[in-house]
């Protein structure tokens, strides 16, 4: 690795986006997030690009990533949880990149 006399190595770019591409997937990440938004706290079905589905609470969205709380797998964790609903700890968080998503469905 080389380095120029400014103490930073030399970069070799291997990829960079047409403004035109870079400019649509910024409209997309802020009309998604503006969604995301305005349904913090409530229950959505994801569906990714990949084809994954994911269903959780939105926790929050920001910098291009939805914060999905989803159940834990492997029952429940807390005493009472099924009378009084789902404490914290049954719950982790999975970060979702916004334009990532196809479907964010709201769930009664």
């Amino acid at each position: 690795m080389s380095v120029q006399p400014w103490g930073h190595p030399q970069q070799r770019i291997v990829y960079q986006a047409d403004p035109q591409s870079a400019q649509h997937l910024r409209s997309i990440r802020d009309r998604v997030q503006g969604i995301c938004r305005q349904h913090v706290n409530q229950r959505v079905r994801i569906e990714t690009m990949d084809g994954h589905v994911h269903v959780g609470r939105i926790v929050s969205c920001q910098g291009g990533m939805m914060h999905l709380a989803v159940p834990r797998h492997g029952g429940q964790r807390a005493f009472g949880a099924p009378f009084w609903g789902p404490s914290p700890s049954d719950e982790m968080i999975l970060t979702l990149v916004l334009y990532e998503l196809l479907v964010i469905a709201l769930l009664s």
